[in-house]
């Protein structure tokens, strides 16, 4: 069967706009927000990290029950500010809060991240779940973070391709080879 030209021309417009024009890469050169996120997602990697380690060990051994759940706190506080500076960043560089054209995708799945982390938060303050099964939803939360912070890593990957892409364009534009 064959693809409908609309959605191939669809996808391959999709395909050509840049992930950031050249107005949205200087306000997001200029913007302090940017520098913010950059301090922040690896903070939050290295609190997912250790936290990770410890809900893995009371998992499997029962041991540090309070430090597994502290953890999964200190990760969760951090998923929030991530998500208010993130959104700050977004409304900066591209006009509106969420769902730019740029990050939507990782902008939907990060309502899943936030949603089950959530969860967590509700399980452990209400008790609605046994301990076991907070530190699995909490695992599951933790698989979504992964899934989003790869998301993010490879947008930053094609962030810095079209801005060496870019250079290269302007060097051979203006006559400047290497």
């Amino acid at each position: 069967m064959q693809e409908p030209t609309h959605r191939v021309a669809e996808s391959r417009s999709a395909e050509a706009r840049p992930l950031y024009t050249a107005e949205e890469r200087a306000r997001r050169d200029a913007t302090p927000w940017t520098l913010v996120q950059g301090i922040l997602a690896p903070l939050q990697f290295l609190a997912f990290l250790v936290s990770l380690v410890l809900v893995l060990r009371f998992l499997q051994g029962g041991q540090g029950e309070f430090a597994a759940t502290a953890s999964i706190v200190v990760k969760t506080a951090l998923l929030y500010t991530i998500m208010v500076t993130g959104c700050i960043w977004e409304k900066v560089v591209f006009g509106r809060y969420l769902f730019a054209p740029a990050f939507f995708w990782e902008d939907v799945f990060s309502m899943l991240v936030l949603a089950l982390h959530t969860a967590y938060l509700v399980a452990l303050f209400t008790g609605a779940l046994g301990v076991r099964e907070q530190m699995l939803l909490a695992l599951a939360a933790y698989a979504t973070y992964a899934i989003n912070a790869g998301q993010f890593l490879l947008k930053l990957r094609a962030a810095r391709l079209q801005a060496a892409g870019d250079e290269a364009a302007l060097a051979v534009s203006s006559g400047v080879t290497a």
